[in-house]
């Protein structure tokens, strides 16, 4: 394939996933946030959710859901995103409160607090509220913004498909980062989830202070019956 013949390609796939930010364009609505969390499925680790704000003719080629992107792609994406954002924020919730509260309330945390902090930022700059929210999969009934739910957003918005970069991002770092302080569970290859060195590690030196008991619970029970 050639390289005028791939940027054609990008650009159409651009094109397909601004379907949804044009039509509120149209509607003369300019500062639309995209939303997504990543890491709602693992043993380890906090959830961890990004809001951003593109602006209208950023250009950004590439942009998709960050599981079907290349690690080298998502940190190269991440970087450009970053750099042409309107603003963009991260929300966070660790593995202590996604026991305490559940995956879901905890997903909806971070995505409010995301959403909290890019709103004080657009506030500061622009003296108003973010005029929409585009979300994956979710609504967050206590956020006062029109907001549009689309399940597999990733796929479908390059608002909510930049979010999932800067998420997925900034989260393998922070995994990357905890692997050193706890080396049993190859934290640096499995981000927290629970692949079988992951387990491994589990058995071999038990469960550590950044693992989420509630997603174990079935695992140790399973256990428990082998063993006895």
């Amino acid at each position: 394939m050639t390289d005028s013949r791939r940027e054609e390609l990008l650009r159409e796939k651009l094109s397909e996933m601004s379907i949804f930010e044009e039509e509120l364009y149209n509607r003369g609505l300019e500062l639309i946030a995209g939303v997504d969390e990543v890491g709602r499925g693992c043993l380890a680790g906090p959830v961890v959710s990004a809001a951003v704000i593109l602006p209208k003719n950023h250009g950004i080629l590439g942009i998709d859901d960050s599981k079907k992107l290349s690690e080298k792609r998502r940190l190269e994406l991440a970087k450009a995103i970053k750099e042409k954002a309107v603003c963009y924020s991260i929300g966070m919730v660790g593995n202590t409160v996604i026991d305490k509260v559940n995956i879901l309330e905890a997903t909806k945390m971070a995505m409010n607090g995301a959403l909290a902090n890019l709103n004080d930022k657009v506030n500061r700059k622009y003296g108003k509220d973010i005029d929409w929210i585009l979300i994956d999969a979710l609504t967050l009934e206590d956020v006062p913004i029109g907001q549009t739910g689309i399940v597999k957003g990733d796929g479908k918005s390059v608002s909510i498909a930049a979010a999932s970069i800067l998420a997925k991002v900034t989260r393998d770092k922070l995994m990357i980062e905890l692997s050193e302080k706890y080396p049993y569970y190859k934290l640096e290859k499995n981000k927290g989830y629970g692949t079988k060195e992951h387990y491994n590690g589990i058995e071999e030196h038990g469960v550590c202070e950044i693992h989420r008991i509630t997603f174990l619970k079935k695992y140790f029970e399973n256990i428990d019956r082998s063993s006895g």
